[in-house]
């Protein structure tokens, strides 16, 4: 059975372009938020998204407009009754997703739909023992930003159903994405990679062995990466890089996940990169 009814619980940077992706392979997407406010931002976002698209010649207007024409935003988790999959892509805390799990699990009618959640670190089955339907869960964890970044990791789980395990993937496929399939392990592939080597540059900028344009610069041109460690964690956000340490380090107890102490320092102090306007370096 083809998937067409999808909805995506918050419409941050994320879920707005999880909407988006969705919403050009044709799919109805209904995005919910806490609040109108925070459902004109979800909204403004794929707008904004969409006319970057126009703007580069990827996208006709016409079909700019078809492809938010298929997007609604709501408040009212009671219009997700009807989806045959719906994607959390809230705030990366474990309680809250387990909350929103919940609250899934009795209002999506549909016995077989997928929830699948976008946690970038949790593992999957602590979200899904949230629910009375854990084989319907699994992870389908998208990249900043969605419409571009091309992977999906679908994280499974020893509840997880076969068959949903296939559509998910057939799903996220027929969007466009390339998926890799993850065990139910903290960080699941990308980040248990990721992480420990963002972790190293902030240890040697901590040290002095270098200053962060040139740490930056090095596995720019030396490693022919898109953006060193140290601007991809302002990019992803510092207080984000070290919630995804900390989930880490809790699942392996491994020294390599361990957030140094000038992380921690500046997460505290509010210094969380772009978003924030300052973490390596000054975005003001």
């Amino acid at each position: 059975m083809s998937i067409e009814r999808v909805g995506v619980i918050g419409g941050g940077l994320m879920g707005s372009g999880i909407a988006e992706v969705c919403s050009r392979a044709g799919s109805d997407v209904i995005v919910h938020e806490i609040n109108a406010d925070a459902a004109e931002a979800a909204l403004a976002r794929v707008q904004k998204s969409l006319a970057r698209a126009v703007e580069r010649g990827k996208l006709e207007v016409a079909g700019s407009e078809e492809i938010l024409g298929r997007i609604s935003f709501s408040t009212d988790l009671g219009e997700q009754s009807d989806r045959q999959l719906v994607i959390e892509a809230a705030t990366e805390n474990e309680e809250l997703k387990k909350q929103i799990f919940a609250d899934l699990d009795a209002t999506v009618e549909d016995a077989s739909a997928i929830l699948a959640s976008n946690t970038s670190s949790i593992p999957i089955t602590r979200i899904a023992s949230a629910t009375n339907r854990p084989e319907n869960v699994v992870g389908l964890h998208f990249f900043n930003p969605v419409p571009v970044m091309a992977l999906v990791e679908m994280v499974t789980t020893v509840m997880s159903s076969e068959q949903v395990e296939l559509r998910a993937q057939e799903y996220a496929e027929s969007i466009g994405k390339t998926v890799i399939r993850a065990k139910d392990r903290a960080g699941f592939v990308v980040n248990m990679l990721l992480i420990p080597y963002m972790l190293s540059a902030v240890r040697m900028y901590e040290a002095g062995h270098a200053t962060a344009e040139d740490i930056d610069t090095g596995m720019r041109l030396g490693a022919n990466h898109p953006m060193g460690p140290l601007e991809l964690g302002d990019f992803v956000g510092l207080d984000t890089t070290k919630f995804v340490a900390d989930v880490l380090f809790e699942e392996f107890k491994d020294p390599s996940y361990a957030s140094p102490p000038l992380l921690t320092r500046m997460v505290e102090a509010g210094l969380w990169g772009r978003k924030s306007g300052r973490g390596f370096y000054n975005y003001s």
